[in-house]
């Protein structure tokens, strides 16, 4: 028997549309004591704020600046409420519809083909995996290291010679779903190491002796989510038990002090951590492949964005790593070849003194598992775009990461047995 639906009750039911951000506006407030980092987080209760810096209103303090989206209908008593206690604060972004609309400032060469001067949607990535290894069979190969919770493969391409002796590094990018400038690094590194392999010294000595883990997409159904219904997402799209909150925050998934902020106990909150560390299919299967080739790698690498800075272990702890020392003087000489191209400024130092306290990050538990070498860009750029940073300048944030990623293997091959 045929079951014939009201037309307007089949499209509501297979499409959501996608959300739309018109009239909202993007916040940068300088915060000059504690009594103002307080009001901050009192109105973050009352209102719907989605903190773009620091990621949750918990780790608001005095002193510090704070990036947040405001819905069009609370946009005016939030400004009534940062003007009556005479806050300083400017409006980084007045239409954030518009924004996202003029991400894609790059016209396409050939329609439907691959760019690396423009975002790709999930599809085209994962055609690009093939048409990689396809291209470089003796330098490219794809590993399907698990799948999500909607059942979408995770890849890793691997880049290197045959050889499991060798050094590798392990990158992933992708890990929050609206940090598009992440995957499009991943892709860029790619690109490039295999173009230049036997015309770049550098490059060539460096495929000659060690091998490269590129994870493109970390977060594959959230990236997917922030093309097709939502820009902003960040977390996975699991669903959560007793909540109608979705979604897992895979940056606070890993076993990493998993349990010890509060501000990641709420499912309804950006920063979820799960139920239990690595409780995410995704999480589990990029531990269970770090794991397996724990022998070999040597440097844990993971892309983020935005605020321009290169970060390293702790972000639980105030406790510096044994070996602080050297990756202070990396990432000191990472930030330097950075800035050689384009003038880039990024600052440096542990995730807890840079930026803020986190726990369950991927960089702290790569460390603790014993890969000493391990951190985190957050790439361009400081706010004006946030995470919406135009096509336009892909280009030149990937040439400049690049320069430092290669200092790290360089310093790797020369300094670690």
């Amino acid at each position: 028997m045929w079951l014939i639906l009201p037309v307007g009750l089949i499209t509501t039911t297979l499409a959501i549309t996608p959300a739309r951000f018109d009239r909202e506006k993007v916040f940068r407030v300088k915060l000059q004591d504690e009594k103002q980092a307080n009001i901050i987080k009192d109105l973050a209760k009352t209102n719907e704020l989605d903190f773009w810096y620091p990621d949750d209103p918990h780790h608001i303090t005095a002193n510090m600046t704070v990036d947040f989206r405001v819905s069009e209908k609370e946009t005016q008593s939030i400004q009534s409420a940062l003007d009556q206690n005479e806050m300083h604060y400017e409006i980084l972004i007045h239409d954030l519809q518009e924004e996202v609309e003029k991400q894609f400032d790059v016209k396409e060469d050939v329609p439907g083909r691959h760019s690396y001067r423009k975002y790709n949607n999930w599809e085209r990535i994962v055609a690009w995996t093939e048409k990689m290894v396809n291209k470089h069979p003796e330098m490219v190969s794809r590993i399907q290291i698990g799948s999500t919770v909607e059942d979408n493969p995770l890849y890793v391409l691997k880049i290197g010679k045959e050889n499991e002796r060798r050094k590798a590094i392990f990158m992933d990018c992708g890990i929050h779903a609206r940090e598009w400038v992440s995957p499009a690094f991943c892709q860029w590194f790619v690109y490039q190491a295999t173009k230049t392999y036997g015309r770049n010294k550098i490059m060539t000595k460096l495929l000659d002796r060690m091998n490269f883990y590129v994870l493109p997409v970390f977060n594959v159904d959230g990236y997917i989510w922030s093309w097709t219904q939502n820009r902003m997402w960040r977390k996975n799209r699991s669903k959560n038990r007793n909540s109608n909150c979705i979604g897992t925050d895979l940056n606070r998934n890993f076993n990493a002090s998993w349990d010890s902020f509060p501000d990641t106990n709420n499912p309804c909150w950006e920063t979820y951590r799960g139920p239990a560390p690595e409780s995410e299919k995704e999480t589990k299967a990029v531990t269970d492949f770090i794991r397996s080739h724990l022998k070999s790698i040597k440097v844990y690498i993971t892309f983020h964005s935005y605020s321009q800075m290169l970060l390293f272990p702790y972000g639980y702890t105030s406790k510096l790593p044994p070996n602080h020392e050297d990756l202070a003087k990396m990432a000191k000489i990472g930030t330097e070849a950075l800035s050689t191209r384009y003038e880039t400024r990024y600052i440096y130092g542990s995730i807890q003194s840079t930026i803020y306290p986190t726990s369950g990050s991927s960089l702290d538990w790569a460390y603790d598992l014993g890969i000493e070498h391990t951190f985190a860009f957050e790439l361009r750029d400081k706010g004006k775009f946030g995470f919406l940073l135009p096509e336009s300048r892909i280009k030149s944030t990937c040439k400049e990461t690049m320069l430092a990623v290669k200092f790290i293997a360089k310093y790797i091959l020369r300094h670690t047995s």
